[in-house]
């Protein structure tokens, strides 16, 4: 069988959420599956490390597809002369764009519709391109994967697809997330917050992460006196939209407020492990990869009540209402001040974490690839 995937999003030290969805997954079914065939189609030079076994083969393609006119040029263009060429069985695509123009048989990655949603949080350029080419997509592909039920029952509703065609496929975390002992914790904390106890966030600071509102719970929490404690934000100012910065500089805290930029994942690892908790209280979300890593790391997690992050969850995190200052504020008091509610969501969070792995992830891919081939 010859599986033509679409790796565009595979770049050397800088993947991201989708990004580590193909690399995860692609690594292990590449590996497990020798007797099939694998075509990685990049849209730049690409990294070794992303050809996991014998049976890959690379292939550049142009435009490097990083706006949406390169978009249209790439795939319904470029990638349709390649699968012409190619002939392959199936055209996977793990960052959810596909082929108008192909003629092979599609699985497609939704990993989330927060365009639809929240248009407004997008530049108008890519809104424009997703809600114009995503129904398209949907309806093109021959089966869909989604990394979550509520994405599932959020495709089904927003394009009319029949549920009976989408596969959920959760995410998995990285399993090197994993707890500290407490001489660890404090050099951690030394390093980054001056010895103090600090709540973590970690992502795109982009607007459905919802920092304004978490600036603003942040400073209610330090309202009583000698209250102490620390913000840590890790991620790139990709977003920094003027909500953001107009919450930012509004506070009365903001020398609280630390911001590390992105880390390499060593670091990563001990940063969420030493926090007091990790608050991830986006406003929508398709999963939410970061609550896992935390079950994990062993880290207590605040996350928000709405789209996928219940589901993920499970029981096992303090919800919030994203929208409400005082109800993310009021949760991370009760986080703060409860060692045993602390020690029992740590708990919960080891049983949750064994739900979510990558070769879970893998595994449920692979199905969802050989349902898409034997579909008529």
């Amino acid at each position: 069988m010859k599986i033509a995937v679409n790796t565009r999003l595979l770049l050397k030290n800088k993947l991201e959420g989708i990004g580590w969805f193909t690399y995860e997954t692609l690594k292990r079914i590449t590996t497990q599956h020798p007797e099939h065939e694998f075509f990685f189609i990049f849209d730049r030079e690409y990294s070794d490390e992303f050809i996991f076994s014998d049976n890959i083969t690379p292939i550049v393609i142009h435009p490097q597809a990083r706006h949406p006119i390169l978009y249209c040029i790439y795939f319904e263009y470029s990638i349709p002369r390649i699968l012409k060429k190619l002939k392959p069985d199936l055209f996977l695509s793990p960052d959810g764009y596909l082929s108008l123009a192909g003629k092979t048989k599609m699985l497609n990655v939704f990993h989330d519709l927060n365009f639809e949603h929240y248009p407004g949080d997008l530049p108008f350029a890519e809104r424009k391109y997703y809600r114009h080419f995503f129904p398209r997509y949907a309806r093109k592909a021959n089966r869909i994967a989604t990394v979550s039920e509520y994405s599932k029952s959020d495709i089904v509703k927003q394009y009319s697809i029949s549920p009976d065609k989408i596969d959920v496929v959760y995410n998995g975390a990285n399993e090197n997330f994993r707890p500290i002992d407490e001489k660890q914790k404090k050099s951690v904390r030394e390093q980054y917050t001056d010895g103090n106890p600090y709540f973590l966030f970690v992502g795109a600071l982009h607007p459905r992460k919802n920092l304004a509102n978490l600036f603003k719970a942040f400073d209610a929490f330090k309202e009583p006196a000698n209250t102490s404690g620390k913000l840590l934000i890790v991620g790139e100012k990709k977003w920094w939209t003027d909500d953001i910065k107009r919450a930012y500089g509004e506070m009365k805290n903001k020398e609280d407020v630390i911001f590390s930029g992105r880390l390499e994942f060593a670091e990563l690892q001990r940063v969420v492990a030493a926090a007091l908790a990790l608050v991830y209280v986006s406003y929508f979300e398709g999963f939410g990869i970061p609550i896992i890593e935390a079950f994990y790391a062993e880290t207590p997690v605040i996350t928000s009540n709405v789209t996928s992050m219940p589901e993920i969850a499970g029981g096992a995190a303090l919800l919030v209402d994203p929208f409400s200052v005082e109800s993310i504020c009021g949760q991370m008091q009760r986080m703060a001040s409860d060692s045993g509610l602390r020690k029992s969501l740590i708990e919960k969070g080891r049983e949750r974490r064994k739900e979510f792995t990558w070769q879970k992830s893998a595994d449920r891919l692979w199905r969802s690839i050989e349902k898409t081939i034997q579909d008529n």
